[in-house]
């Protein structure tokens, strides 16, 4: 009987180079997934960009861009649109709008999957109640939660070295960021929208010498205000004040601070819209180098010669010396019948505000 060998034992591969080969199959499968979520991703931003685009079509607005040209790979998703024109008529905002975008960045990024990034490079155009203007930035960002069957309810926005032309004159901002925040179901009392502004290193479009000691640059300029609700529906913007002033709508001014040449000021007020759809309300007004200011406010003609010298009888009598060794007032504000006054002296008048939709006289 023949009696065969038996079979060598198999060399198993050494530790090595198994881990060496497991290492590789690991990549290859967290690449391929890896792929098939950069897909979801620019599908997923595609789709989001066509229902907004729909719902915008559908309120009245025009929307055109170029086809969207997916990228961003491996670390985001982006949709890249150009020759983007964004259109509302004058039925749904006074005079209307259009807004001309050279190109348009959409931007989801590993792993911040909740947040959409809107990036807006070179030139842009924004055509609003008549007046026109021109800008870009060194950075145009927007920052906005992204929630499954919800409309964002808050944004951010970002912008490095702004740059803007307008009727007036060229404009510079160097750094700015504007925080947005709405809620639908506000009723009285309640904010419908609020929204925290900071600009810093404005360069104003005049000369540098067009307001003496202030010149032309803004250091900075803060704001913090929100709208209470309940905001109205409806496309005739009169008819909507009307129904937000009768609702008990007010704009609450929580903090304003201006600092300016050699005027800081620190501003908060309340205000809604009177009978005539004109703004009215109350609040107060801190401000230091309150001499220069009116004289260069004088100057300009935004005060007239009356108001500036009784002003100046009465500057002495409110200020009070602070700890940096300067003086500062700190007084009431109102504003009444398209007249701002300040511890009761007329300092400026204001232009009505004229609402589309109605025919009262002003």
């Amino acid at each position: 009987m023949d009696m065969k060998p038996p079979a060598a034992p198999r060399r198993r591969r050494p530790l090595g180079q198994r881990l060496a080969l497991g290492v590789v199959v690991l990549l290859l499968l967290l690449g391929a997934g890896h792929a098939v979520l950069w897909r979801v991703m620019a599908s997923q931003l595609e789709a989001g960009l066509a229902t907004w685009v729909q719902i915008r079509r559908a309120q009245g607005w025009r929307v055109d861009h170029a086809a969207p040209q997916r990228g961003g790979w491996p670390f985001s998703a982006t949709l890249t649109l150009g020759a983007v024109r964004l259109e509302g008529g004058s039925a749904t905002l006074p005079g209307g709008m259009v807004l001309e975008a050279e190109r348009v960045v959409l931007r989801v990024t590993l792993p911040w999957l909740h947040r959409l990034r809107v990036e807006m490079p070179g030139a842009q155009r924004l055509r609003i109640a008549g007046g026109e203007w021109r800008f870009a930035a060194d950075e145009l960002v927007a920052l906005v939660p992204l929630e499954r069957d919800t409309p964002p309810r808050e944004a951010l926005l970002l912008a490095e070295r702004l740059r803007l032309s307008t009727p007036a004159g060229p404009m510079e901002v160097a750094r700015a960021n504007l925080a947005l925040a709405n809620s639908s179901t506000a009723t009285e009392g309640e904010p419908a929208l609020a929204f925290s502004l900071v600009a810093e290193a404005v360069d104003l479009p005049m000369p540098a010498d067009a307001l003496g000691p202030f010149g032309r640059r803004i250091e900075t300029f803060a704001a913090d205000a929100a709208l209470s609700g309940p905001v109205p529906g409806g496309r005739v913007p009169a008819q909507r004040a009307e129904a937000w002033r009768d609702g008990g709508g007010v704009l609450e001014l929580r903090s304003l601070t201006l600092r300016w040449g050699p005027a800081e000021l620190h501003a908060a007020a309340t205000l809604a819209l009177d009978a005539g759809l004109q703004p009215t309300g109350a609040g107060s007004l801190r401000l230091t180098g309150a001499g220069p200011a009116l004289q260069a406010l004088s100057d300009a003609g935004l005060v007239g010669r009356r108001a500036a010298g009784t002003a100046r009888i009465m500057l002495p009598l409110m200020s009070r010396p602070t700890a940096a060794g300067a003086t500062e007032i700190e007084v009431p504000l109102t504003i009444e019948d398209r007249t701002m006054a300040v511890a009761r002296i007329p300092v400026m008048r204001f232009a009505p505000l004229d609402w589309p939709g109605t025919s009262a006289a002003r």
